[in-house]
């Protein structure tokens, strides 16, 4: 299959056939390029050799057989070139040695080639993350300062435009000073001229005068019978004189020569004084603007200090600061996905959002749970959850243990409006269930309901009820809540006279500022939290969708205000008492009706006697003479209902901001 030269060596086609042919053709004094033609000539005419054919024939089929669409597909069409070198390799017995450790070392080479490359893969991934990140961040800031920078650019677009107009001001004086300047050189020039023409015209009159005399004295020699002497005394005489009157009128002549006439000199004076004192305005008026713009360019270099120092604080703050929690991250693991977290975790702080998530995981975890280990039957165990023994767990959702609160409140208020006594609700709340579910199932409810109250502290509706259960706040204070609420949406029902469920946003503002007892900052947060439900096409709030609640008892935004405003406003209240009792450690009733009577002089008798109660928990005939800590009082005013009266005095409102 090999072609074998006339000297027993391989064939080096078409190195082989090329040199005989210069050997044939060889003419030494022809150009190189003739050679060349006659060697491509002899190239076209010589065969291939037929192993050479065979190789090139089955790498053909190798490449048209594979698939050159693959990731790897450099890798596909390298294989059938390493079959080829092998054949090669195979044949040439004398150069196997040298050509298999070439190839050994060409794919040892590749193979370290790919191992570098598959280290350096993640590390271009890095760098692509990181310069992404970078890019990012470069555009955030410049984002941050793109309206700073345009406002400074509009200043100093606004502050060249003044001084280019300030210029062109000067500018144009100074030409009016010019042409002033040229006008008054003129003048100056055409009196020099009629000054000269008035020497010439001088000098013209004396020869004119003298040729006269000369006249006058022939005339007079030609008289007869005139007298010689006396003529010639006469002439003489005349000629002094008008000597003296020629030196008199060439003296005034020359020192009245430059003179110009008072009326133009005083208008000429006039008119420059008005135009100095001009000058001195417009330059007067010139400097105090450019010190203005040197005081703008000097606070606009400390401002742009200031920026870039506020720059590299707030990367090196970026760079030593803890990195913020990832709260997306919740919604994976949260039933419900994103959007229930989304919900869950609208406007809340970081506080408030892990208080969320332990109340998800604790509810998860309370689904899980098959029974709760009873609490005994001790004294100090609650009425409602004295058991002994395995409690089953019912497995409530959310929305039927709100569902079961809120029955519980509407029959235990029926059943004192019936009564006319105010019942214990630990001591309602378990005789509600157990008329409702029975003496056996009653514990399982009763612990159930305990259980999901306890964890789910964000809604209002149980944790209010848990509150209460436990003795942490008075049940006059849920009550109050309630009242407020309710005669807030009459007020607004009234204000409807079309019954339309609607109001403008003008009457909601009035209705609002009705409040007599609440700040304008108060007032402004309930308008803003009406707004969710403002429509903007009529600019009408639907009122009535403001008291509304979901299937798990979340109100809307404007009653979680009222209710928020209603807590603040009773610890201002009682911070204002705190401050007004001093350094006191304990304080009997009088002290404590002193206070509450500067603090709010509107108060009535009633209320106090109330409120006096709740700080002393006894009957209103008694406590004259019990002494209480001061935390206490305040401990258990907190827990009632306790709210101001009437508007603030001026000290105790400065006292209650100062305690806040």
């Amino acid at each position: 299959s090999f072609q074998l030269s006339a000297r027993g060596h391989w064939s080096t086609w078409p190195a082989f056939a090329s040199g005989q042919s210069v050997l044939r053709n060889h003419k030494p004094c022809c150009a190189p390029e003739e050679r060349q033609s006659g060697n491509k000539q002899t190239l076209l005419t010589t065969p291939k050799p037929r192993y050479l054919e065979q190789l090139e024939s089955y790498l053909r089929k190798e490449l048209q057989s594979l698939d050159l669409t693959k990731k790897n597909s450099q890798e596909l069409k390298l294989q059938p070139y390493r079959e080829i070198f092998e054949f090669f390799i195979d044949n040439f017995k004398t150069y196997k040695p040298l050509l298999s450790a070439i190839k050994n070392e060409y794919e040892v080479t590749l193979a370290h080639q790919k191992k570098t490359i598959r280290a350096l893969e993640p590390l271009k991934a890095m760098v692509t993350t990181v310069s992404e990140e970078c890019t990012r961040q470069i555009l955030a800031l410049q984002e941050k300062e793109k309206d700073e920078i345009n406002t400074l650019k509009q200043e100093k677009q606004h502050l060249l435009k003044f001084i280019d107009n300030m210029k062109e001001e000067k500018n144009s004086l100074q030409t009016q000073v010019e042409h002033l300047q040229t006008s008054v050189a003129e003048e100056y020039a055409r009196y020099l001229n009629e000054y000269g023409a008035r020497k010439v015209l001088l000098a013209k009159l004396n020869d004119m005068h003298n040729e006269r005399l000369e006249m006058t004295r022939h005339q007079v020699q030609d008289v007869k019978g005139e007298d010689v002497v006396k003529l010639t005394l006469a002439l003489k005489i005349a000629r002094q004189d008008l000597t003296k009157a020629q030196v008199k009128l060439n003296t005034t002549i020359a020192d009245y020569g430059d003179v110009v006439p008072r009326r133009d000199f005083e208008s000429l004076e006039k008119k420059y004084s008005d135009l100095l004192q001009e000058m001195k305005t417009l330059q007067k008026d010139f400097d105090q603007l450019h010190k203005e713009y040197e005081a703008l360019l000097e606070i606009h270099r400390e401002t742009a200090e200031e920026r870039d120092n506020f720059c590299a604080e707030l990367q090196r703050v970026q760079h030593n600061c803890t990195p913020r929690p990832n709260w997306a991250k919740c919604s994976e693991v949260i039933p419900g996905g994103a959007d229930r977290w989304g919900c869950l975790a609208e406007g809340k702080t970081s506080d408030q959002l892990v208080g969320v998530l332990l109340e998800e995981i604790g509810t998860g975890a309370l689904r899980e749970i098959n029974v709760f280990p009873g609490w005994g039957k001790g004294d100090q165990v609650p009425v409602y959850l004295r058991h002994e023994g395995e409690v089953k767990n019912k497995k409530l959702t959310k929305k039927d243990v709100v569902n079961i609160l809120k029955d519980v409140w509407r029959e235990k208020i029926a059943l004192e409006q019936q009564t006319g006594k105010r019942s214990s609700l630990p001591e309602f709340f378990l005789s509600y269930l157990q008329k409702k579910y029975g003496d056996a199932a009653a514990m399982e409810w009763s612990y159930t309901l305990y259980e999901n109250m306890r964890l789910c502290r964000s809604n209002h509706v149980l944790s209010s009820f848990y509150d209460i259960l436990t003795g942490k706040v008075g049940e006059e204070q849920y009550h109050g809540q309630n009242q407020l609420i309710s005669s807030l949406q009459k007020e607004l029902a009234a204000r409807d006279s079309s019954n339309s469920g609607s109001l403008t946003r003008k009457q909601f503002r009035q209705e609002a500022d009705s409040f007599p007892l609440k700040r304008k900052e108060s007032i402004q947060e309930l308008v803003d939290a009406s707004r969710c439900k403002l429509d903007s096409t009529e600019d009408l709030i639907d009122y009535i969708s403001l008291f509304k609640e979901d299937e798990e008892g979340n109100a809307e935004p404007f009653v979680a205000k009222l209710r928020t405003q209603y807590v603040r406003e009773k610890q201002e209240y009682l911070s204002q008492l705190k401050n007004k009792l001093g350094d006191l450690t304990e304080v009997n009733a009088d002290d404590l009706k002193t206070a509450f009577c500067t603090i709010d002089p509107d108060i009535d008798d009633q209320t106090l006697d109330t409120y006096i109660g709740l700080a002393y928990q006894v009957q209103r005939e008694q406590p004259d003479q019990e002494v209480v800590p001061v935390e206490t009082a305040l401990e258990r005013l907190l827990a009632g209902d306790v709210r101001r009266v009437g508007p603030s005095p001026r000290e105790g409102s400065t006292a209650g901001f100062e305690g806040e």
